[in-house]
This record gives structure tokens, C-alpha cells and sequence, in this order.
């Protein structure tokens, strides 16, 4: 039995060459299959320099547990999700760490109609399967494939091209550019006569997004739309020069928010490594919490369709509610995650589902989340509106000012939260457990989560119109919890 340790609850991450190389490349790819009973997979991997040979490596397992693999090269997870539906496909694979140190790697699974592969949903399974293949059959197997010796745990990237040359003998391994189908799908969120001249500052971080951008400008151009791009760190780079891409960290915005005062922009776009998050930055170059971008799209969905559901999760919703009901529609709390999101809004029929993580998912893109759809929709909303993105958050940031999500890294986790019951859970108006801990008191509410992994609990606060009340509340549960 060979112990496979990168499988987390909703995707696969792991330490190069100590928990993921080719050999348990190989071992997912067959699993997947078998346990799956897919025919037909669709796969793709980041920039990073270690995706391509893991993505052959995993290919040679799908051909050899019975699949035909459709190649896309190199992708965002996004694509991997829309190839999925669009091909109707039995599955894709994409191989990606996101916003992962560099010596880590990883994947992201969907099933049939891009369908989340998680802990419930057979990811352990596949995972208890590929432990069961013999090393000797896994190292022969690779070694047919790629001429290469792969148990000292080098990695095979100068030997892709024997492995691509092997994999297309096998009648089996077919690339493809779906990149066309994929932007035309992303232009169907607007309408392009709407949009007037703007300047948009857009940061790839070196991932992914760059070249997806790309076609999705030069689209743009075939139908005259005035969009000026100002495009930094666009060129994809798996050694990331500029640093891993992930703009949720304070530290990694400050390019972007530059280029944008720097260039008069109307608008600053930033994506993680595999842009299936976006960050928008305001025309003065400040950076826009997540969650005030879900109200703004819950309203854009709920403009062009009335009474529309909306999903979102339970760390701070205030702003979202009340956007969703002065509207028309119908807000609903769903616990926090892409599983949980993608699972309710199918059983509801939701149009729209956002995180405040910047995880923002749609109906029509087969309820999987996009990094792209988010910067069009707000692009548009800019030229219908007439309005700088800063005035379309401020009124709603002075309505419903929120702390952000504070990590506390604490010896007892437990103890910390239960201090914090002691103290507050009698005087809530509401007690709720959608997801961690939800306590409500009138004019301000907040909520506390453990985190699965580590010993941190993530603390959001927020308030109706008073921002001293939540600086004061966020100090006071802060100090509690240490």
C-alpha cells in the first residue's frame, strides 16, 4: 500500500516530490477513471513549471484505466470547467496548485456537467483506489511511457515530448484549443454596445490569466469595443518572478493599485495563479473587499433578471440581503466552500452564488466559479451606471462596514471560541450555525470559524452604518480570543 497524503477535503495539494510527483500523477489519473467510469476527460495545468509533466503523467494513467483525454494545454481552472460542460465530457482535471508556495502542486477534479469532486463526492474514494496499484506496475507502466526513469522522484519535463509522442501513438490523447468557445461564452455575460472607452490596469501575476485575457481583447477589438488594457506581470512565468500571484495578501497589491493611479485607469484587475478568483482595485487604485463585489453583481444578475435567488456564505451578508430584497430577490445562506455553493445553487436554481473570498459562481457557467465573468459584469456596470467604481461601493462599505476576515493563529482554538460564547451568546438576537458560529445583536453581528487545517479561527465582523461599532467590537473579540 502506498500512502497518498496530498488529497484535501475539496481538491488535491501537496509538496512536490514528498506528497505529489508523476508516479501519484499516474496513480489519479487511472483512479479517476475506474472509480468514475469515465470515458471521455478533459484536462489542463497551470504555468507552473512542474504542471505540464504531472498533467502528462496523469494522462498516461486516464488512457491506460480506458479514457480518451482531450488536452488543453495550458489553462486556467475555469476553462477546465466550461471544456467540461461545453464538451460534455465525463470529467476534468486541472492541474494547479492556485496560490500555493512554488514547491507545491496540486488538481482540481468536476465530474459529468463540471460537478464538484470533493470529500463527499468520491475524491477519497479515487484517492483509496490509486493507493491499491502496485509501485511495479505504476513505474513500468511510466517507464513505457516516457523512456525515463521517474522513482527517484526527478521530474520528466525534459522528457515531455517523448511522453506527448507516446500518448498520441495510443490513438487515445487528442489536443485541442477551446479557446475561441470559451471566450465567446464569457462575452455572452454583457452586452458590448454598452460599454463605452475605459482604461483597465489587469494583473496576471505571471499565472494563467494572461493569455486567456488576450483572447478575450482581442475579441474585443473584432467588435470595436473601447477597452484599453494596461496589462503588468502579464506574461505567464511558472518560475513567478513577481511573486506567487494571490492578491488576497495585503503585501501582493500594491502593483496593481500603482499602475493604476500611474495610468489614470478606471479600474485595476488582479487573479490568483489560476484566475479562478479576480480582485478589483477602484479608480484610486484602492482595493475593494469581496464581499461588497457580490452585491454588486447580485444587483447586475437581478437587473437583467427579476426574482432571481441568490447564494451567499454566512461570514458577512448584511449588505448582500439588503441589496438582494430592496431588489426583488430572493436572498439564501448557504454554508461556506464551492461545494456547498455549487450544491445549493443547483438545488435552487440560484442565477448568481459569491463568497467574500472573491469566489464568485454563475448558473450559465455550469454553477462553477470565474475569474473572468466578475470583470466584465463590472466593466459593464461602470458604462451603464455612468458611476466610478468607487461611488457604485461607497454608499454600501458607510451602509454596512465590515473588519475583513481577521486570521488568529491560538493554542486552543476551542477554549478561545468558547470564551467568546460565554460572553456574547446570551445577549444575540440571533445564534446561527450555517457555518461556524453567527451571533447577531441588532446593529451589528459576527462570525467565528475554525479552521479544518491549522490552529486559526477567522473572525468577520460587521455593523448597520457604524464604523466605530465594528473597529470597537472587532478589538474587543480580537483581545477575547488571545
Amino acid at each position: 500500500m502506498n500512502k497518498i497524503t496530498c488529497f484535501k477535503a475539496y481538491d488535491i495539494r501537496g509538496k512536490l516530490i514528498e506528497q505529489l510527483d508523476e508516479q501519484v500523477a499516474y496513480r489519479i489519473g487511472r483512479a479517476f477513471t475506474e472509480y468514475m467510469q469515465a470515458k471521455t476527460v478533459v484536462v489542463g495545468g497551470d504555468v507552473r513549471l512542474t504542471s505540464e509533466p504531472l498533467k502528462l503523467a496523469l494522462t498516461a494513467g486516464l488512457i491506460d484505466g480506458g479514457a480518451t483525454v482531450t488536452d488543453l494545454g495550458m489553462t486556467g481552472t475555469e476553462e477546465i470547467y466550461f471544456a467540461t460542460k461545453h464538451l460534455g465530457v465525463d470529467g476534468g482535471i486541472e492541474v494547479t496548485a492556485s496560490h500555493n508556495p512554488i514547491d507545491y502542486n496540486g488538481m482540481k477534479l468536476v465530474k459529468t456537467d463540471s460537478k464538484p469532486v470533493s470529500g463527499d463526492t468520491g475524491l477519497f474514494a479515487i484517492r483509496d483506489l490509486a493507493e491499491t496499484y502496485a509501485q511495479e506496475l505504476v513505474q513500468t507502466r511510466l517507464e513505457f511511457y516516457s523512456n525515463s526513469l521517474v522513482s527517484t522522484g526527478d521530474f520528466i519535463a525534459g522528457q515531455a515530448s517523448v511522453l506527448v509522442e507516446k500518448l498520441s501513438a495510443s490513438g487515445l490523447y487528442h489536443p485541442l484549443n477551446n479557446m475561441p468557445d470559451y471566450v465567446e461564452h464569457m462575452l455572452s455575460y454583457i452586452k458590448t454596445d454598452n460599454i463605452t472607452p475605459l482604461k483597465l490596469v489587469v494583473n496576471a501575476g505571471n499565472g494563467a490569466a494572461g493569455s486567456a485575457l488576450d483572447a478575450i481583447e482581442a475579441a474585443l477589438k473584432k467588435q470595436n469595443v473601447p477597452i484599453e488594457f494596461i496589462k503588468i506581470h502579464h506574461t505567464p512565468d511558472g518560475s513567478f518572478p513577481n511573486g506567487i500571484p494571490n492578491p488576497l495578501l495585503p503585501e501582493s497589491r500594491a502593483d496593481t493599485a500603482n499602475a493604476v493611479i500611474e495610468h489614470k485607469a478606471d479600474m485595476g484587475i488582479a487573479w490568483d495563479g489560476d484566475f479562478d478568483r479576480c480582485f478589483l482595485f477602484d479608480e484610486n487604485g484602492d482595493f475593494v473587499e469581496g464581499y461588497y463585489i457580490v452585491g454588486l453583481l447580485a444587483k447586475a444578475f437581478l437587473d437583467k433578471d427579476p426574482g432571481s435567488k441568490i447564494i451567499y456564505d454566512p461570514r458577512v451578508y448584511w449588505n448582500t440581503e439588503d441589496i438582494v430584497t430592496s431588489a426583488g430577490g430572493v436572498p439564501i445562506k448557504s454554508k461556506t466552500g464551492h461545494a456547498f455553493i455549487k450544491e445549493r445553487m443547483r438545488a435552487d436554481d440560484a442565477v448568481y452564488g459569491g463568497e467574500m473570498s472573491a469566489h464568485h459562481y454563475f448558473r450559465d457557467f455550469a454553477y462553477c466559479d470565474s475569474g473572468m465573468i466578475p470583470w466584465l459584469l463590472v466593466a459593464e456596470l461602470l458604462c451603464t451606471t455612468k458611476k466610478p467604481l468607487s461611488q457604485l461601493v461607497k454608499e454600501r462599505i458607510a451602509a454596512f462596514p465590515s473588519s475583513g476576515e481577521i486570521n488568529s493563529t491560538l493554542v486552543d482554538p476551542d477554549a478561545s471560541i468558547k470564551s467568546v460564547l460565554d460572553k456574547y451568546e446570551a445577549q444575540a438576537t440571533v445564534v446561527d450555525y450555517t457555518d461556524g458560529i453567527g451571533l447577531e445583536f441588532g446593529t451589528w453581528r459576527f462570525n467565528l470559524r475554525k479552521s479544518n487545517t491549522e490552529p486559526v479561527v477567522r473572525l468577520n465582523v460587521e455593523s448597520k452604518g457604524d464604523i466605530a461599532l465594528m473597529e470597537e467590537k472587532t478589538k474587543e473579540l480580537l483581545a477575547l480570543l488571545k
